[in-house]
Parts: structure tokens; C-alpha cells; sequence
């Protein structure tokens, strides 16, 4: 039987990537001579691959502009904003907790992976995790549905033994492109209705739910 596994989204599910993301697209966009949104107003942003956002943004589908736009977000992530964000509460306990069950899990997310790599090394994660994965700065393996493919076939990990923990749409369809169990938490960046109209098989309200679902799943699945 193929070993159970937990993929987890980051930005919104496992830390508050708020200040950093917002300040990051402020930034850019005031470099480019926008005047940028107020941070409340870019609550949007938080998830989805970070070209799609500016393209909405700006109104735009130029490749060139974007790259711009996007060169001048990542020169200050890279090493300011990637720091500006913190741990939700209950995270490291959660993760110990999945741990224990011998669940592997890795990181899911539409961010660089060597940005991803390196907020998770930040918060002293590095050793609950089997895996950090993520795209590439090319963008590739940005849509979390190839994301999560890639996970799949890399960890050679059966679709119906893993589940997709994330905040937004973009994990519930992910999940369910790959016939994967997705888990929505309401505490990150999307509304419990966005999460099940997009296909969330089940809802955490809090981090220490995520456990409790996990073993509701497992015996559902055994019946």
C-alpha cells in the first residue's frame, strides 16, 4: 500500500505571508509609476501565482511588463519581504502532531521553491517536512494542478493516499484535477464558500482541526 501524505500550501495555510506579499506588490508597482492599493486591498493577491495577480493589476497580458513588474517584487522579496510574514498559531504542533502519525508531508506551494525553501529553514520547520516543493522562477509548475502532479509522480505517492491542505481555490482545484482529498482552512486568505465550491471535500476552521480530519478521512476511506 502506498504510504499516506500531506502536501500543504504555504502562503495562507501554513504562515501569513500578508506584509511581505503586499508591501512586495506596493513596491513594484510604484516603481512601474502606479500608485498602488492600500494592503487591505490586495488580500486577492495571497495565493495565486504572483504573474496572474499582476496582470490583473495592471491590466495587462504583456509578457514584458510583467516581467518587470515581476523582476521588482522579487528584488525586494528576495530580501525583505520573504521575512515579513509569520507563523499561524498551532502550526509547528499540528505538523508534530501529522509527524506522529507517520504521515510524510511536504510543501505545496505556487511560490519559488527557493523562496519556500528558505521561510520554512526561517521558521525552523526544515525537519517536519519530507519535502519542500514549489515553482520555478520561469514560472513553471506555478498552476498548483502541476504542481501537485509533479509531487505525485516525483514522491511516486498514490492520488487517493494524499491530501491537499490550502486556503484558496487554486488547492481545492489542484487537488481535484489529480483526484486528490482536499482540506480547505477557513483561517488563511479564502472564504469557506469559495473553498467548497471548489471542490474541498472537507473544511479545517483552525490548524489543530487538520489532525482531526486527517483520521476522519483515513477510517471514512477504510469503510
Amino acid at each position: 500500500m502506498s504510504t499516506y501524505a500531506i502536501m500543504f500550501d504555504l502562503d495562507g495555510t501554513l504562515t501569513d505571508p500578508k506584509p511581505g506579499i503586499t508591501r512586495c506588490i506596493q513596491f513594484a508597482l510604484s516603481e512601474l509609476g502606479y500608485r498602488p492599493p492600500d494592503a487591505d486591498e490586495l488580500h486577492w493577491c495571497i495565493g495565486p501565482p504572483i504573474k496572474d495577480s499582476f496582470s490583473l493589476l495592471l491590466k495587462t497580458s504583456d509578457d514584458t511588463v510583467l516581467e518587470q513588474a515581476i523582476s521588482l517584487y522579487r528584488s525586494r522579496f528576495a530580501t525583505i519581504g520573504l521575512f515579513e510574514n509569520f507563523l499561524y498559531p498551532q502550526i509547528p504542533e499540528t505538523l508534530d502532531a501529522i509527524r506522529f502519525a507517520s504521515y510524510k508531508i511536504f510543501v505545496a506551494t505556487s511560490k519559488p521553491h527557493i523562496y519556500a525553501t528558505r521561510i520554512i529553514e526561517h521558521f525552523g520547520l526544515s525537519s517536519l517536512f519530507n519535502g519542500v516543493y514549489g515553482s520555478e522562477l520561469d514560472g513553471t509548475r506555478s498552476v498548483k494542478a502541476d504542481l501537485i502532479y509533479h509531487i505525485l509522480v516525483t514522491e511516486q505517492l498514490s492520488p487517493s493516499h494524499v491530501v491537499m491542505v490550502g486556503d484558496r481555490k487554486h488547492d481545492m482545484i489542484g487537488a481535484k484535477h489529480n483526484h486528490v482529498t482536499a482540506i480547505g482552512v477557513t483561517y488563511g486568505y479564502g472564504t469557506e464558500e469559495e473553498l467548497k465550491t471548489h471542490g474541498a471535500d472537507l473544511i479545517a476552521h483552525s490548524p489543530d482541526d487538520i489532525p482531526k480530519l486527517l483520521v476522519h478521512d483515513y477510517v471514512t476511506s477504510q469503510n
